[in-house]
């Protein structure tokens, strides 16, 4: 029979004590609060003092955690610290008495077998910061001498707290932290090196991936100190270099910026900080040229991202030319847009004037002499750098002086397409995501060559297109594939690995709040080869061991598992290609919208 802990004490009462706290009381159980210090007594009493029907008790002595059924630890990351509470705790408590520590990157077992509770002490692990919307996944964790009665109670107990439990083995970072960790830990790297500005990882990962929010500001509602012990704590368990925190993180919390909870981290949330210092704020590009006007606009490519980019450029009403290998492509693909805005304004997306509006300006042609008069040419072709360099090349023959010219490469260097070309610095990356007319963001990718009237001329027609610009430098898988791919690919090893089942998996990173499509079921969704594709670019450009395709990806595409689109997938296992799968290798899907 299964225990309810009418009495939980919860030791610790940063972010993730005062979350597991503030759940508790609202499922209706007595509560005691321990903290250490008063002031964060304090602190923590307003979060906690009206989270629900439960009795709220608060203290500063460790031994009052006597009177609990279960007793949480949620202290600092590190082994010293909680060893010392738990023993403590252990000291205090009735032989019945069951113990969890909410250690994200920690050795539970090892923990159990310090403190000499091998068979009442489990781990419970949440996701800081996460979305709190919704049911929230939490893992709990077995060590290999845990009772079982005691993680089928901790089991209930989760559901009690409107929480999905999830039961995983006692391996470096679980799941949750396994998977999240790396990713945090490479956007602040990301920063750390200049390549992109705060806001651009942040906006890109949110509009490019729907998520809540982008990974500074995840890492802000973690908790920055929280944040680099976890990482300490799994690259001193693994010796994998994804988790050495970056010296950024130290510096942060030597200096005291950690985060929402300090009131200043990557961002600023004191009540005098400007609002472009919020995460949810935007960041616009300075002026740094002169913009050139841009009337007509020619798009190169006749698959799905050449046809979205075409029918978004002739919505906002831009002339637009688009070109394909052959004249019967070409008429192929304007009619396929026709269609689009057929749709579009069935869905009362456009009016029937816009729809025709959107035809006069859309025409189809074979030959690039036909984009002689464009201001702007966008190629969006084949995702192989030799057919790009042709088009490059072509394009250089019969654009206009001033004309700029952009790649719409998810993964692919910028720079070569420029040097196919007699005018590098008209090149420019202008990666848009599939679906074209629905996701917001387009990725401006600058090489060392890119001039800053070509720069400023690509912002104004994207933010005319209705689309948020995020600027980086030219490196492989720009900023959001850079950041995404490495942690699919992790979810794939982790799977073949036998850790836990492809549904387990999803279901953590989904309701753990951090993700809103799951790690294997968005591989299904972008195609498995597409997929490999971009991490073997991934792979290529920077031969991070890390990076290497994983085995079990390489041998579902070699069998003709890629998705959705074959019917069979790491989640998917039967039906066809859903509207709007990927279909040539220039397309990169977001998350759903």
């Amino acid at each position: 029979m299964s225990r309810r802990f009418a009495t939980v004490s919860v030791i610790g009462l940063g972010t993730t004590g005062s979350a597991v706290a503030g759940m508790l009381a609202r499922s209706g159980r007595r509560v005691i609060c321990i903290e250490a210090h008063a002031a964060a007594l304090e602190r923590a009493r307003g979060r906690i003092a009206d989270a629900g029907a439960g009795e709220v008790e608060f203290s500063l002595c460790v031994a009052d955690a006597a009177r609990s059924d279960l007793v949480i630890e949620a202290v600092p990351e590190r082994m010293e610290i909680k060893r010392a509470v738990l023993e403590r705790a252990v000291a205090a408590c009735s032989p019945r008495t069951v113990f969890v520590t909410t250690t994200g990157g920690l050795s539970v077992t090892e923990l159990a077998f310090a403190v000499g509770c091998t068979e009442r002490l489990a781990g419970l692990h949440l996701f800081p910061g996460g979305d709190d919307s919704g049911e929230l996944a939490m893992e709990v964790v077995a060590t290999p001498l845990t009772a079982g009665q005691v993680l089928t109670d901790l089991e209930e107990l989760v559901h009690d707290m409107d929480g999905s439990p999830v039961r995983v083995a006692d391996r470096a970072g679980f799941l949750g932290s396994g998977l999240t960790m790396a990713y945090l830990n490479s956007a602040v790297a990301m920063h750390e090196q200049g390549y992109a500005t705060r806001d651009s990882i942040d906006t890109a990962m949110r509009l490019g991936c729907g998520l809540r929010r982008g990974p500074l500001a995840q890492l802000d509602a973690m908790g920055i100190d929280t944040a680099r012990d976890t990482l300490e704590a799994l690259y001193r368990r693994t010796g994998d270099r994804r988790y050495q925190p970056q010296q950024t993180l130290g510096q942060m919390v030597s200096a005291g910026l950690l985060g929402r909870k300090s009131g200043r981290g990557f961002y600023d949330y004191s009540q005098s900080a400007e609002r472009d210092s919020s995460p949810e704020g935007g960041d616009p590009a300075p002026a740094r040229g002169a913009q050139r006007a841009v009337r007509t606009i020619g798009v190169v490519g006749s698959g799905v991202m050449a046809m979205g980019i075409a029918e978004v450029c002739a919505r906002a009403g831009y002339r637009t030319v688009l070109v394909a290998r052959t004249g019967s492509r070409a008429a192929e693909a304007v009619q396929a847009v026709v269609r689009s805005t057929d749709r579009a304004v069935q869905r009362g997306k456009l009016t029937p004037g816009m729809r025709a509006e959107v035809r006069e300006r859309l025409t189809g042609a074979f030959g690039f002499e036909a984009l002689a008069a464009c201001e702007l040419v966008i190629e969006a072709v084949a995702e192989d750098i030799d057919v790009k360099r042709s088009v490059f090349a072509g394009l250089d023959r019969v654009c206009a002086p001033g004309a700029v010219l952009a790649t719409s490469t998810s993964s692919l260097p910028v720079i070569e397409c420029a040097r196919a070309t007699g005018r590098p610095e008209d090149v420019v990356g202008m990666h848009f995501f599939n679906p074209a007319p629905v996701m917001r963001l387009v990725e401006v990718a600058r090489t060392v060559l890119t001039s800053p009237e070509a720069l400023e001329t690509v912002h104004g027609v994207t933010r005319r297109l209705g689309k948020q610009a995020v600027e980086c430098r030219d490196r492989t898988g720009f900023i959001v594939n850079a950041l995404l791919f490495p942690y699919l690919n992790a979810a794939v090893t982790m799977l073949r690995d036998g850790r836990e089942s492809a549904a387990d998996i999803d279901e953590v990173m989904v309701k753990g709040g951090v993700f809103p499509v799951g790690p294997l079921q968005l591989l299904d969704i972008v195609g498995l080869d597409i997929s490999l594709a971009i991490q073997r670019s991934l792979y290529a450009a920077f031969r991070d061991p890390s990076l290497e395709p994983a085995r079990y990806l390489e041998q579902f595409v070699a069998a003709g598992y890629t998705g959705r689109k074959s019917g069979r997938g790491f989640r998917t296992t039967g039906g066809t290609a859903s509207a709007g799968s990927s279909r040539n290798g220039s397309d990169v899907v977001g998350a759903p919208a």
